[in-house]
């Protein structure tokens, strides 16, 4: 059973870290991009979200190209003894960006859902930027981003490609539920294959349905 509960208990890690960082950074994006009136911000936007219809492998090796010992980045974390490459982190930050998309763009629906009226109130009593973002905008837009970060626990768990370019597949260090799948098809050995694709895809639903109740629904139009 090995087999089973340490990729799935390293699939669950690598998700949550990266359901985290995606989250803040998600968050705070989407709220600049929400009040930011400028004809550049489609296309940031366009560029923030490229991680949604990019093969996988192809994120996985621009983290190559920049996380790599000949990187720049890589070369400069080296320096000071990080390794990313074929290390769990690695994998947490490749789920990272293949994660954070989907928080951005349900968190800026939800922003931009927030009555502004509401907003310029707060303002008017004397809160201040941070107040009025903490105290009126997060709350009112609470359940689109907790939407918006559950698709992104589901994605970063059931992530292969840009993991397994940049983290590899190491039994015990690196190897997640998704990619022990595929070696477990690879060597033939289909019963534990199955076991492992019924628990990611019961996981998967189960968080998928959450996310489905706390999307917030669209108004009912009344009867003409």
């Amino acid at each position: 059973m090995s087999d089973l509960w340490i990729p799935l208990g390293l699939s669950l890690k690598v998700a949550g870290w990266a359901t985290l960082f995606a989250a803040v950074l998600g968050i705070g994006g989407a709220y600049l991009l929400s009040r930011w009136r400028s004809p550049w911000c489609n296309v940031l936007d366009s560029i923030l979200t490229l991680p949604l219809v990019l093969p996988p492998t192809v994120i996985g090796y621009y983290l190559l190209v920049v996380f790599g010992r000949r990187g720049w980045l890589g070369q400069w974390l080296s320096g000071w003894g990080i390794e990313l490459v074929f290390t769990w982190q690695g994998a947490v930050v490749a789920a990272t960006i293949v994660a954070f998309p989907l928080v951005l763009k349900s968190s800026r629906a939800a922003f931009e859902s927030v009555d502004n009226r509401l907003e310029n109130a707060g303002m008017t009593l004397g809160l201040s930027q941070i107040e009025v973002f903490f105290r009126i905008s997060l709350p009112l837009a609470l359940r689109g981003i907790m939407a918006g970060v559950l698709l992104a626990f589901a994605r970063a768990l059931g992530e292969f490609g840009a993991t397994l370019m940049i983290a590899g597949s190491i039994p015990g260090r690196t190897q997640t539920l998704s990619i022990a799948i595929y070696e477990a098809v690879q060597v033939g050995n289909d019963q534990l294959a199955l076991i492992m694709v019924l628990v990611i895809s019961f996981t998967c639903v189960a968080v998928l349905c959450l996310a489905g109740l706390l999307t917030p629904a669209p108004p009912r139009r009344g009867v003409q």
